[in-house]
Formats: C-alpha cells, sequence, structure tokens
C-alpha cells in the first residue's frame, strides 16, 4: 500500500499539563508496590482460573450442561485475560522487568494469538496513533464497518449499526483466525506493513503453530475424549467465543468511537494539531470508573485515559491516577468524558448508523 508520512504530533511547551500530571503521578500513586504484587496475582489466577476450566471440561463434559458451562467459563476467563494481563504484559506493564513480560507473552500463543504481532499493531499503531485515519489498525480493521470519515461508504453500511450487533459476537473468532492471516499476508490496507518492513520467518511458523495447537486441545482433544456428539463439542466451543466475545466488545467500542468521537487528520506534511497528551485527551474515554465489577473485567478499559497517558502502567494503578487526571482536566480545561457502559455501547451504535450514510462536514469529527 501506498507509503504515507508518520504523523507527528505538536510539540508540547513548557507548561505542558502532561509534565506536572506525570511528575505527581510518579511521586504518589506509583509509590504503591501493593497494587503491582496484586496485578501479578490476579493475572496469575485468571490463568490458573482458565486452565482448570479447561480440565473441568475434560472431566465433567459428558454432561452437556456442564461441557457448555465450562466453555463458557473459559471463554470469559479468556477474554479478561486478554484485557488485562496480556494486555498490561504487552505494554512491559506487569512485570517489572521486560524479559518476563516477554516470557508471559509466550503465554498467548497457547489461545491461539501471535504476541510479536499483536505488540506491532497494537503498540506501534493504536497507541502511538489513536483514532488517526490511515494509522489506528485497531479502527480500521475492515471495510464491513465504517468508522473513519475517510473510509469507503458502500451501500451496505446503512445497515451497520443492525448487522453489527450479530459480527460482534463472532470477534474472537475474527481476530484469531482471521485477522492474524490478514495482517501477516494482506496487501490490501495492510497498516502492519507501514511499521514493519519484513516479518521474521519464524513469526509465521509460530503463527500456523499457535492456530493448530489451540483448535486441538480446545475442540480436537474434547472430541476424542468425550462421549459427546462431535457436534455438541463444537457447540460448545462456539459458545466460548460467543460469549467471551460479546464481554470484550463492550471494552473496544467504548472507549473511542462513540458518537461525539473525534478522528484527527494530519495536514500534508505530516502534523497532528495537538501534543501527543492533549491528542490522547482528545480521543479516548473512561465508561463505568466507580463500578468494582467492570474495574476487575476490564482492567485498564474502564480508565482508558489514564492508560493511554500512561500505558507503561499495570491497569491496577488506573483507578487511583484517573482522579488526578480529573482535576488536572478541569484545571487546565482539558477534555474528558466518563459514561455508563450502556451508554458507551448506545452511543457506539448510534455512531454506527451516522456512519452509514452520506455525511456532511458537520458530521465528520475532525478538529
Amino acid at each position: 500500500m501506498e507509503k504515507l508520512k508518520r504523523p507527528v504530533y505538536l510539540k508540547a511547551g513548557t507548561d505542558d499539563f502532561f509534565k506536572k500530571l506525570r511528575t505527581e503521578v510518579n511521586e504518589t500513586v506509583l509509590q504503591n508496590s501493593s497494587l503491582y504484587l496484586f496485578n501479578i496475582i490476579k493475572s496469575l489466577g485468571l490463568l490458573v482460573l482458565f486452565f482448570s476450566s479447561y480440565t473441568c471440561i475434560l472431566l465433567f463434559g459428558n454432561s452437556t450442561p456442564l461441557l457448555f458451562f465450562f466453555y463458557i467459563l473459559c471463554g470469559i476467563t479468556m477474554i479478561v485475560l486478554f484485557i488485562n494481563a496480556f494486555h498490561d504484559a504487552a505494554h512491559g506493564a506487569l512485570f517489572k522487568k521486560s524479559k518476563h513480560n516477554e516470557w508471559f507473552m509466550y503465554v498467548l500463543e497457547l489461545f491461539g494469538g501471535n504476541h510479536w504481532l499483536w505488540t506491532r499493531r497494537h503498540i506501534n499503531l493504536h497507541h502511538a496513533y489513536p483514532n488517526v485515519p490511515d494509522w489506528d489498525i485497531d479502527i480500521k480493521q475492515s471495510d464491513i464497518i465504517r468508522i473513519f470519515p475517510n473510509s469507503p461508504l458502500f451501500n451496505y453500511h446503512k445497515y451497520q449499526h443492525i448487522y453489527m450487533w450479530f459480527i460482534y459476537p463472532l470477534y474472537s473468532l475474527n481476530w484469531i483466525y482471521i485477522r492474524d492471516f490478514k495482517d501477516f499476508f494482506g496487501k490490501r490496507n495492510n497498516y502492519v506493513k507501514k511499521v514493519v518492513e519484513n516479518i521474521p520467518q519464524k513469526e509465521i511458523y509460530k503463527l500456523f503453530l499457535a492456530k493448530a495447537l489451540n483448535l486441538f486441545y480446545l475442540l480436537f482433544i474434547p472430541m476424542i475424549v468425550l462421549k459427546q456428539p462431535w457436534y455438541i463439542v463444537l457447540a460448545g466451543w462456539f459458545s466460548m467465543h460467543l460469549c467471551g466475545s460479546m464481554l470484550g466488545v463492550v471494552a473496544l467500542v467504548s472507549t473511542h468511537v462513540d458518537e461525539d468521537a473525534h478522528f484527527p487528520e494530519t495536514d500534508e506534511d505530516g502534523n497532528l494539531s495537538a501534543t501527543w497528551a492533549m491528542h490522547q485527551m482528545i480521543v479516548t474515554k473512561d465508561f463505568s470508573t466507580n463500578s468494582k465489577l467492570a474495574n476487575f473485567l476490564y482492567g485498564g478499559f474502564t480508565h482508558h485515559v489514564a492508560h493511554h497517558l500512561f500505558p507503561g502502567v499495570g491497569h491496577t494503578y488506573y483507578p487511583y491516577i484517573t482522579p488526578i487526571i480529573m482535576r488536572y482536566a478541569e484545571e487546565y480545561d482539558l477534555p474528558y468524558t466518563s459514561y455508563p457502559f450502556y451508554h458507551a455501547v448506545r452511543s457506539h451504535f448510534r455512531m454506527l448508523k451516522n456512519k452509514g450514510v452520506k455525511e456532511n462536514i458537520m458530521m465528520t469529527g475532525e478538529i
């Protein structure tokens, strides 16, 4: 695809709010080592819960209700692991030593992912240029859905606010068995190729091995071991992805892509109109920050502004960083939004409805 200039942020001034914010966070919140320990215990506990649930599939799966129960528990635990533990490790925020984060990310391969690829598209594209057209791969994934104002508009997009209710529950299946292959081998709209010259050959081998291993132990071994019809096991496996995806999609649609979302474009020289920190505040939103359950399930996504400003910090610190961000937002007149998850989801589908029709200049969300 056409090589584009990397976006360049406006240089921060001496009175930039983020310099003061970062100093205060470093001197206060980040001194609490118990939050670091809790993150590790939570992550390892989730890992134990997933493989315990998988073991229960093999032990008790001859009972159809228990088969579905433990598959669904696997699906929920898998997504919570992705959103919390693997997400933090990808940012180097789970363990203090980078090699330990790298080792932990290899566990992602057991879930069918490829941590080399995820790190590059999530860190080098989404976090580097969130909501920037032609760069944020986490928003632009397929022509099935239209979000960016500069994306092509097809006739079927007028119905995307309807049919995406049925497609979003397939998210993890798409990620593991379609999107990764597209990012490795696709030629059209391949954003990864913007930040990677050549994909290491060993990563291609690992890609296929991880997918095969994931299918083998989660689907084929239960088919072989259990006295269930193959289609019942297949249905249980499918329910795992369905339920996990429905839980995970709440986080994915609630933080960057609501009806008031901004999609800042660069000028012809590749320059953006805001500093890096201001850009994060403009394009990122929080949801359900006061819910302990939401914070446990969604980790760094409920306090997503804190995550984008401090991506190298574990998610267990964010509930204590967010009040400081809110104070600075009021003091410096910065954009900050937080709303309940149901409002965020509803707003996202209203955005899909708006983006599915021809836009006028008042609907582009540009700054």
